[in-house]
């Protein structure tokens, strides 16, 4: 099955038997945006459906995507090779490109994830991302160890 298509935007897709509403955005890396009434499911069952759709054969990063305001939206991701994560920056980029295009909010949202909220902005054609930033590891390396690698 051959897709040639230039955009997909809040378009039709059947996943596990399942019909989505789905818009895809490339932020470098490819996603896919679909809206659920509530984040509260079992994110596991169809998150790995979406990552090995015979729609997207390099596989995909699927946002499930909670609309609470035009200021305000919730996201879940699934991130393709890794599964659920905290956050994804790319995310939560792609999910107000996609809200804004289909509507759903303004140019400036707060993107609240699991790992916390980012502020995404749209603006003269380019998005801007804001948020916090923490250290989650610390480490060292023994070079001599790493010379030969």
């Amino acid at each position: 099955m051959s897709f040639e298509k230039a955009q997909m935007i809040d378009e039709p897709l059947e996943i596990n038997h399942q019909l989505y509403r789905c818009t895809a955005v490339s932020m470098g890396n490819p996603h896919v945006v679909t809206y659920v009434e509530n984040l509260d499911f079992p994110i596991e069952k169809n998150g790995p459906y979406f990552e090995k759709s015979e729609m997207f054969p390099e596989s995909v990063n699927t946002e499930f995507v909670q609309v609470i305001n035009r200021q305000h939206l919730k996201m879940r991701v699934w991130e393709r090779g890794s599964g659920e994560t905290m956050a994804c920056g790319t995310g939560a980029c792609a999910v107000m490109y996609a809200s804004y295009v289909n509507g759903l909010c303004d140019q400036k949202v707060d993107v609240e994830l699991l790992g916390g909220t980012l502020k995404i902005a749209y603006e003269d054609g380019h998005i801007f991302m804001e948020g916090p930033a923490r250290t989650v590891f610390e480490g060292q390396i023994n070079e001599e160890e790493y010379k030969n690698v």
